[in-house]
């Protein structure tokens, strides 16, 4: 897949088969139009071409409200990649841009600077200035431009919408079974192992503060969690059994919340790697012990349920 960082740099394709949207999580219905997609281009003898944006146009219109990516805009690059596609234009979302009309969005855009012969568009797809462009307005250009269009129905899984917002909901509630079902992947948090106080250490169960995570990455409710780990400069250390707690440590009084995690198999020293924690199902509420050996029990049952959890 190859990627470009406008619509402007991108080269005219002769039977380009496009989709628009920012694609956050890459969840179960992105997929399904992403692989629609793909099987059209094929269909067509056609490039297959997505048009992303970045920073989110919620970013822009909706600036008060916290962000909270279920992925950043490298791991999305890397999961669409994962679905072979030819190109992903990565488009910035600014106030120029969001003020272009549908009309033009299509005729000007997608038609003459991408080449777009065939359009696929999910359920209740929304383009152009203040969201006015729909799918029937589509069917109306189409004819008109020269190009084909298909609408990808809405994705449900067992009686629930699929959409980044109600993986969101799931995620936020602690619910990462849920928001895994609905991404067909484990929710990940990408960082870099940092410093910490080795308090972890003390009790016989050395964690990794997980740092410099991307300020928009939405985090799961405060708790305990079975996880899965992955030492990104080491292709053999992947999957790695742990259990994470995610919180502000009551029994330690953190003041702001903590991304740590005990890796169940593998004890080496990993500060200053990067990490990738998946996170798999909750184990329990954060809870306030009043003593290190209470503290320490209470590890020891979390590292059982975790590897149940893990091995099930």
């Amino acid at each position: 897949m190859k990627r470009y960082n406008s619509i402007q740099e991108f080269p005219r394709q002769s039977r380009a088969v496009a989709t628009t949207g920012t694609f956050d999580g890459v969840h179960a219905g992105h997929q399904t139009i992403l692989k629609r997609l793909v099987v059209m281009a094929e269909e067509f003898k056609g490039q297959s071409v997505l048009i992303s944006f970045d920073p989110h146009p919620r970013r822009l219109i909706h600036p008060e409200f916290s962000m909270e990516l279920l992925t950043t805009l490298e791991e999305r690059a890397e999961l669409i990649s994962e679905l072979k596609l030819d190109y992903l234009i990565v488009q910035d979302f600014d106030d120029d841009f969001s003020k272009i009309e549908s009309i033009d969005f299509v005729r000007n855009l997608l038609v003459e600077k991408i080449g777009v012969k065939y359009l696929v568009i999910g359920h209740d797809h929304r383009f152009g200035r203040n969201r006015e462009g729909s799918f029937k307005h589509l069917q109306e250009y189409a004819p008109v431009y020269g190009f084909d269009i298909e609408e990808i129905p809405a994705f449900d899984l067992e009686a629930i919408h699929v959409s980044s917002t109600q993986i969101r909901k799931s995620i936020i509630s602690g619910d990462v079974k849920m928001a895994s079902r609905a991404l067909t992947r484990p929710h990940f948090i990408t960082g870099k192992v940092i410093q910490g106080k080795k308090l972890g250490r003390e009790l016989g169960f050395p964690t990794a503060n997980v740092g410099e995570v991307h300020p928009d990455k939405i985090f799961p409710a405060e708790g305990v969690y079975s996880v899965r780990v992955d030492i990104l400069d080491d292709p053999k250390l992947t999957q790695i059994m742990g259990v994470a707690n995610y919180g502000k440590r009551p029994s330690i009084g953190n003041e702001t919340p903590l991304l740590e995690v005990h890796l169940i198999e593998n004890g080496q020293d990993i500060y200053d790697r990067p990490i990738r924690v998946h996170f798999i199902d909750r184990i329990r509420d954060e809870k306030k012990y009043n003593s290190k050996d209470d503290l320490r029990a209470q590890i020891i049952k979390d590292v059982k349920v975790a590897r149940a959890q893990l091995l099930s």
